[in-house]
């Protein structure tokens, strides 16, 4: 971080604990943002976000880690907790533990949920790849019905990658819920553009519109870089879909 910031996060790199110390304040906000959501990306399973060296002195600039409980929601196999002995945080989304020690506790009666991930390179044979993933993981995890539709959304978040970001890639995927999260993480600070429904005489543009179809959410999340683009499957729009 540039020597004028006032906030710093220490990153502890053999565990889930990230220390957020000194002043946060909105032009610090940015920096804490993305170096927390490239945490949650690199690390697997949740974070706990120590505030109790951090002072924030305007309200509204606490809303960055219920953004960020949001952003870690939707990602496979992420969540964020927060350490505040204050008592800062009435009515936050994301949950608020006292101590370190009960943010530590409620990890282990939450244990890692389970995740596949694999690195591909920006080439046409990568979908194939990903596809035989999101299968394997819809039958190991009991959702078969997912399958086609993981398949789908999988296909054309890889097949963006390589038609526009062109870098290497990962992709995660895990359950939660009688769902199935699936993510691409790539290095191009380009994000998709979704214009809605393609005309009919358009060559191209559907990528984005199949994977709002089938999922029950979706969206793209910048990171410093590059950016992840994930989605939400859920098995009770597979059997409405049957009826």
């Amino acid at each position: 971080m540039p020597t004028d910031v006032r906030c710093l996060v220490e990153l502890d790199e053999t565990s889930a604990l990230a220390r957020v110390t000194g002043v946060l304040d909105r032009a610090g906000v940015g920096a804490v943002r993305d170096t927390l959501l490239a945490r949650l990306w690199e690390r697997p399973g949740p974070v706990i976000a120590d505030l109790s060296g951090l002072r924030v002195p305007d309200p509204e600039v606490r809303s960055v880690f219920d953004e960020l409980h949001r952003v870690a929601g939707d990602w496979p196999a992420a969540g964020l907790l927060v350490v505040d002995p204050v008592g800062r945080w009435p009515g936050a989304a994301v949950s608020v533990c006292a101590s370190l020690g009960e943010a530590q506790a409620a990890l282990v009666a939450a244990p890692l949920a389970a995740v596949l991930s694999t690195e591909l390179p920006p080439a046409v044979e990568a979908a194939r790849e990903a596809r035989a993933l999101v299968t394997d993981a819809s039958l190991r995890w009991g959702v078969p019905e997912l399958a086609e539709a993981a398949c789908i959304a999988i296909t054309e978040m890889v097949n963006n990658v390589v038609a526009h970001a062109r870098t290497p890639m990962t992709v995660r995927v895990a359950p939660r819920d009688h769902c199935l999260q699936l993510a691409v993480r790539d290095r191009s600070p380009r994000q998709p553009a979704f214009a809605g429904v393609a005309p009919v005489n358009s060559a191209g543009g559907r990528g984005l519109l199949l994977i709002d179809t089938v999922a029950r959410r979706w969206g793209t999340t910048p990171l410093p870089d590059g950016k992840v683009v994930w989605c939400v499957l859920h098995t009770d729009d597979e059997t409405a879909g049957q009826h």
